[in-house]
C-alpha cells in the first residue's frame, strides 16, 4: 500500500481543526451558488482535506454542514497530527469523504475507533477504482476524480436526505459544467504546448501535467522519494541538477507547502538559470473554489511557457 503522506494520531494545532467550508472559499469564484432547500436538520459531513470539502458544500448547498480537517495551505501536511477534537468531529458526522491511498489512513482509523452503521464514507480512491499500489495519491489534481466523487456525494446525501434530491442533482450539473474551464484549459495548453518538459519536486501535480500533455523530466525515483520524505539517489539527484544547469526543462513546478533543503536547492538552481516557477499546492489555497484553482494552476502553467513568468503562490 502507498503510505505517502500518512500523519500519525496525536496531537494538533487547533488552528487546523474544525475549519468550515465557508471560511476556506469566500473569495470570487465561477462556482454557480447552489440550490438550496429547507428540510430541517442539515446533514454533518466532515472531509479530510478542504478540496473535498468544497466540492461537498458545492453539491450539499445549504442542506449540509461541512467541516475540513487539513485546510491550511501554509503548513506542511506531513506534520499534521490529529487530535481528540477530530476523533470526536469524525464521530459525529454522517458523511466522510476523504482521500484514501494512505494520504489520509487517519481518517480511517478514527472511523474504525468510533463505529457507526448509520456513518457514510465516500474515499476517492475507491470511487475511481484504484489499487492499493496506485503511486500518486494527489488524485484532486486527476480531471477524472472530483466528478466521480461529486457524483458519490449526490448519491449519498440524496440518500440522507431525499426530500432534497432534486437540489442535490441540480448542484452536481452545475459543479460538473463548471469544471469546463479547466478540462478546455488543459485540452488548449496540449495543443499549443505539446510535450511541453518540466522538472517537479514531487508528484503533486503530475496528474494535471500528464492532462495537460507535459513531459515530465524529474526522474519517477526522485519524486517518490521527497514524497516520501527519504534521500534522492545520487544518480537521481544529478539527473535533476542537469535539468535545471542544462537548461532541459521550460518550467519548474514546486510544491511550495512542503520543503526542504534539497527542495529549496531545486527552486535556487531553478531561478539561477532563468526557469519560471509554478507553486503547486496539496491543500487548497484560501478564497478560492476546487475548480478556479484548479484553473488558477493551469494559468500559471501557460504564463510561465508563453511569458517566462513565475506564479510562486496563488
Amino acid at each position: 500500500m502507498n503510505t505517502a503522506r500518512t500523519v500519525v494520531v496525536a496531537t494538533a494545532s487547533a488552528s487546523l481543526l474544525s475549519l468550515l467550508l465557508a471560511g476556506c472559499s469566500t473569495g470570487a469564484s465561477s462556482a454557480a451558488p447552489a440550490a438550496t432547500t429547507d428540510s430541517g436538520p442539515k446533514i454533518t459531513v466532515v472531509a479530510g482535506e478542504n478540496e473535498y470539502a468544497d466540492v461537498v458544500q458545492q453539491i450539499g448547498g445549504d442542506r449540509v454542514d461541512v467541516s475540513a480537517i487539513m485546510s491550511d495551505p501554509n503548513t506542511d501536511p506531513h506534520t499534521f497530527e490529529a487530535s481528540a477534537s477530530v476523533a470526536k468531529e469524525i464521530a459525529g458526522a454522517q458523511l466522510v469523504v476523504q482521500n484514501g491511498l494512505g494520504y489520509d489512513d487517519f481518517m480511517t482509523d478514527l472511523e474504525k475507533a468510533s463505529p457507526d452503521a448509520n456513518r457514510s464514507v465516500i474515499i476517492a480512491q475507491d470511487v475511481l477504482g484504484l489499487p492499493d499500489s496506485t503511486d500518486n495519491p494527489h488524485l484532486w489534481y486527476d480531471p477524472k476524480t472530483m466528478p466521480a466523487v461529486a457524483s458519490a456525494v449526490a448519491d449519498k446525501l440524496s440518500a440522507l436526505d431525499p426530500a432534497s434530491a432534486d437540489a442535490f442533482r441540480t448542484n452536481l450539473a452545475t459543479f460538473e459544467a463548471s469544471l469546463s474551464d479547466w478540462t478546455d484549459a488543459l485540452a488548449s495548453f496540449a495543443n499549443d504546448h505539446p510535450k511541453t518538459p518540466v522538472a517537479v519536486t514531487e508528484p503533486v501535480a503530475d496528474f494535471m501535467l500528464q492532462a495537460a500533455d507535459a513531459d515530465i523530466k524529474t526522474p519517477w525515483n526522485l519524486q517518490a522519494a521527497i514524497m516520501n520524505d527519504t534521500d534522492p539517489s545520487a544518480q537521481d539527484t544529478a539527473t535533476q541538477d542537469a535539468l535545471f544547469t542544462g537548461k532541459q526543462v521550460t518550467v519548474f513546478l514546486y510544491n511550495q507547502q512542503v520543503t526542504d533543503d534539497t527542495t529549496d536547492k531545486y527552486l535556487q538552481l531553478a531561478k539561477d538559470n532563468g526557469i519560471p516557477v509554478v507553486g503547486v499546492y496539496e491543500t487548497m489555497p484560501s478564497n478560492f473554489h476546487y475548480q478556479d484553482w484548479m484553473l488558477a494552476e493551469v494559468k500559471a502553467l501557460e504564463t510561465a511557457v508563453t511569458q517566462g513568468t513565475s506564479t510562486e503562490h496563488l
